[in-house]
């Protein structure tokens, strides 16, 4: 479903990813930690496909497509959906109109009405786009918008950070829901790559599989609850070790 060969990204004049590989399964979640800075963010733009972050080397393929040279709105017509750490502020355009273009053909009072409900923001359609939100109201309004585009492909950058545990716990149900975790695997139609950096969000989705990166590489691949307890005990630190064993 999503395959990246030995992926090279570069911001500006400087090499961010060095030779990333990965793959992702229909239905499945994978989950990817590691340290500030170490290039995590920079990995789902480039699958997103902003300008920023210019592919230098190898590729990435979606449903069997070739995607590297594709604009990001033209992944997005393909089904991939990207949540953000940190959301800017839209003036001018109501969080209803949003909602409204990401259903396009599959937009009715009914479904608009639904989804502000299961995100507890039925009273924010008409305020403009995460101006004098919450942090947890941001999340929400952004896995909202998630829902009403309904992608193949979810790339969620950090969805706890700087939310309480009330909200942890509605945005996992969102994230489940999207994700169509009630269903088989076999059965669902969205898969999802989870930035996370403390790891809580685990507590509320369950992942198939874990990666570490550090310094733009990926250090290793393994049971995310595995790789989590060795961070919670030992740190970034030994992934770091681990990285310099298995590239020096």
């Amino acid at each position: 479903m999503l395959e990246i060969k030995h992926l090279v990204v570069a911001v500006e004049d400087k090499e961010i990813l060095h030779d990333v590989s990965l793959t992702i399964g229909m239905g499945e979640t994978h989950v990817l930690f590691g340290p500030n800075g170490s290039g995590k963010t920079t990995l789902l733009a480039a699958i997103m496909g902003f300008p920023k972050y210019r592919v230098t080397g190898g590729s990435i393929t979606f449903k069997g497509k070739d995607i590297t040279g594709l604009s990001l709105d033209e992944r997005a017509r393909l089904g991939i959906g990207m949540s953000f750490q940190r959301p800017p502020v839209v003036r001018g355009v109501k969080t209803r109109d949003m909602v409204v273009a990401c259903l396009g053909k599959r937009g009715s009072e009914e479904t608009i009405g639904r989804l502000a409900s299961e995100a507890d923001l039925a009273d924010f359609l008409d305020r403009e786009i995460n101006y004098g939100f919450s942090g947890g109201e941001i999340k929400r309004s952004e896995m909202m918008q998630l829902m009403a585009q309904k992608p193949e492909l979810a790339l969620l950058d950090e969805p706890e950070s700087g939310v309480d545990l009330e909200n942890i716990a509605l945005i996992g149900r969102l994230i489940n829901e999207l994700l169509e975790k009630e269903c088989p695997i076999v059965d669902r139609k969205c898969m999802g790559l989870i930035i996370t950096h403390t790891g809580h969000i685990l507590d509320y989705v369950n992942a198939r599989t874990g990666y570490v990166m550090c310094d733009g590489r990926i250090g290793c691949e393994a049971d995310p609850h595995e790789i989590l307890k060795t961070i919670k005990q030992k740190g970034h630190g030994e992934c770091i070790k681990c990285l310099v064993r298995r590239f020096h």
